[in-house]
């Protein structure tokens, strides 16, 4: 899959980057996609939720009345959970709610994700962006120039450089990610996938090395 590269100005440069068909031509997997998404959203909930058992609440430990012979019902302590202030039944305790996938089918919902945008003809490739200090109006510029500030994207840089992260931080509806750390629910909850030309060189590499 060929596509053009783009200067910051949004003009083509004349050259062009191979995206592999193995995974931007790939039949997209939407069962595994689905699985990967709700492991990432599982694995963000902290879990912290609790609620106290009625031995746990504060309240006197003794019976409120005898078992037998008053005319009413059994009873124990103010704690029981039946009465206001006592503990609460089977109420939530904290927990983890991350789950295990394995590594293929993550890799696989990455690769359904990746061919969902090029479907889509939802990948922009722009020339490598540097900047020489932290400029978010500059940053901001670049998105307009592709005709992607509108839009929610996912920009993908080759290698952390502090500038561009602090650059494009505060832009509401930009996500700014490392090749390496690329994940399917990022892709998904994209609308436009802006890769740099060093990280699209990085998916034919990658290529020919398995190749």
């Amino acid at each position: 899959m060929q596509v053009d590269v783009l200067s910051v100005k949004g003009k083509k440069t004349g050259r062009s980057v191979e995206l592999p068909d193995d995974i931007f031509g790939a039949e997209p997997n939407d069962h595994v996609i689905y699985l990967a998404v709700k492991q990432f959203l599982a694995a963000q909930r902290q879990g912290t939720h609790k609620v106290k058992t009625r031995l746990e609440v504060k309240g006197s430990s003794k019976k409120l009345h005898r078992q037998k012979g008053t005319g009413g019902s059994r009873k124990g302590n103010l704690r029981n959970p039946l009465y206001k202030g006592g503990g609460t039944i089977f109420g939530p305790k904290p927990r983890d709610y991350d789950f295990k996938l394995n590594r293929k089918v993550k890799d696989l919902a990455k690769v359904s994700a990746l061919a969902y945008k090029a479907k889509e003809n939802a990948i922009v490739v722009v020339e490598d962006i540097n900047l020489s200090a932290p400029k978010t109006k500059e940053f901001a510029e670049v998105l307009k120039a592709l005709n992607v500030a509108d839009k929610k994207a996912l920009v993908v840089f080759p290698e952390y450089n502090d500038n561009l992260y602090l650059s494009l931080r505060n832009i509401p509806a930009v996500t700014g990610t490392l090749i390496a750390d690329i994940n399917t629910y990022d892709i998904i909850n994209s609308n436009v996938l802006v890769l740099t030309e060093s990280a699209a060189k990085i998916f034919s590499e990658e290529e020919a090395v398995e190749a």
